[in-house]
């Protein structure tokens, strides 16, 4: 599946929100090494260069797209390094003393199991900070998956989308770290983003859940699936006097492994 990082990035401040609230929580002073797993195009891994500017910063991601815009940040910034590699093949090393990912676990059927990994490497003081969404139940995804499982699309979609098994709950996460021995807090936001302009709803699904679609699909089929999708967005999230509102709920967990 190929990444499009100008459309990822055109709604970045809703969401860069998420990645500032959930570093905020991590208060690791001095780490050898930091590794974002999932960077994307690397515009915040510069952040925790920036941060932490004593540090080895390492932005990991598995899209070769995402990884060109990312070059010219890296070259903006020392310390700063970026490679392409399956997150799912990653192992902490012994200098890794924080570890972030921002929005990318939800892709990986069965990340549970490989934070378990992570968590049972990591030697004691380092910090695992992770979001994913939690709105796979929302109209968005449901309405996604619904028309993708008609008669019309089906043959032709089969499989590509999961649905609410994608991620798990706040709770679900915190007994991860705590069983691994960290000290742990996990929550849950949801922001009530203003969208602007026409389909916006629709705009913000094509940097990311509307990708696997558009990768398996003939140009012309996605553009068949879009305006079929496009209508019913607009029912279920109807344009109001000051733009439209679209719930986008996040789920967050931070911890620090006891010494």
């Amino acid at each position: 599946m190929k990444w499009d990082p100008a459309k990822y990035v055109q709604f970045g401040d809703y969401r860069d929100r998420p990645f500032f609230d959930l570093t905020g929580r991590v208060h690791a002073e001095s780490p050898g090494q930091v590794v974002d797993l999932g960077c994307g195009p690397g515009n915040l891994t510069a952040t925790l260069a920036g941060r932490w500017p004593g540090a080895e910063v390492v932005g990991l991601d598995s899209s070769a797209e995402m990884l060109a815009k990312a070059e010219a940040v890296a070259q903006a910034t020392p310390f700063l390094r970026f490679d392409l590699m399956d997150i799912a093949e990653w192992m902490p090393s012994a200098e890794t003393g924080v570890v972030v990912s921002n929005a990318a676990l939800q892709w990986i059927p069965g990340h549970q199991d490989m934070m378990r990994s992570w968590l049972s490497a990591l030697r004691p003081g380092s910090w695992f900070a992770m979001q994913v969404p939690g709105n796979f139940n929302a109209p968005s995804h449901a309405l996604m998956r619904g028309l993708a499982g008609s008669s019309r699309w089906a043959p032709k979609l089969q499989g590509v989308l999961r649905g609410g098994e994608s991620v798990g709950e706040p709770a679900d996460y915190l007994r991860i770290l705590l069983d691994a021995g960290f000290t742990a807090d996990a929550w849950e936001t949801t922001y009530q983003q203003v969208l602007a302009g026409p389909d916006p709803v629709l705009e913000w699904v094509r940097g990311t859940a509307l990708r696997p679609v558009l990768a398996v699909l003939p140009p012309v089929d996605g553009a068949e699936f879009e305006a079929e999708y496009a209508a019913a967005l607009r029912e279920a999230y109807p344009q109001g006097p000051h733009g439209t509102v679209f719930p986008f709920r996040r789920i967050f967990v931070v911890g620090r492994k006891n010494d």
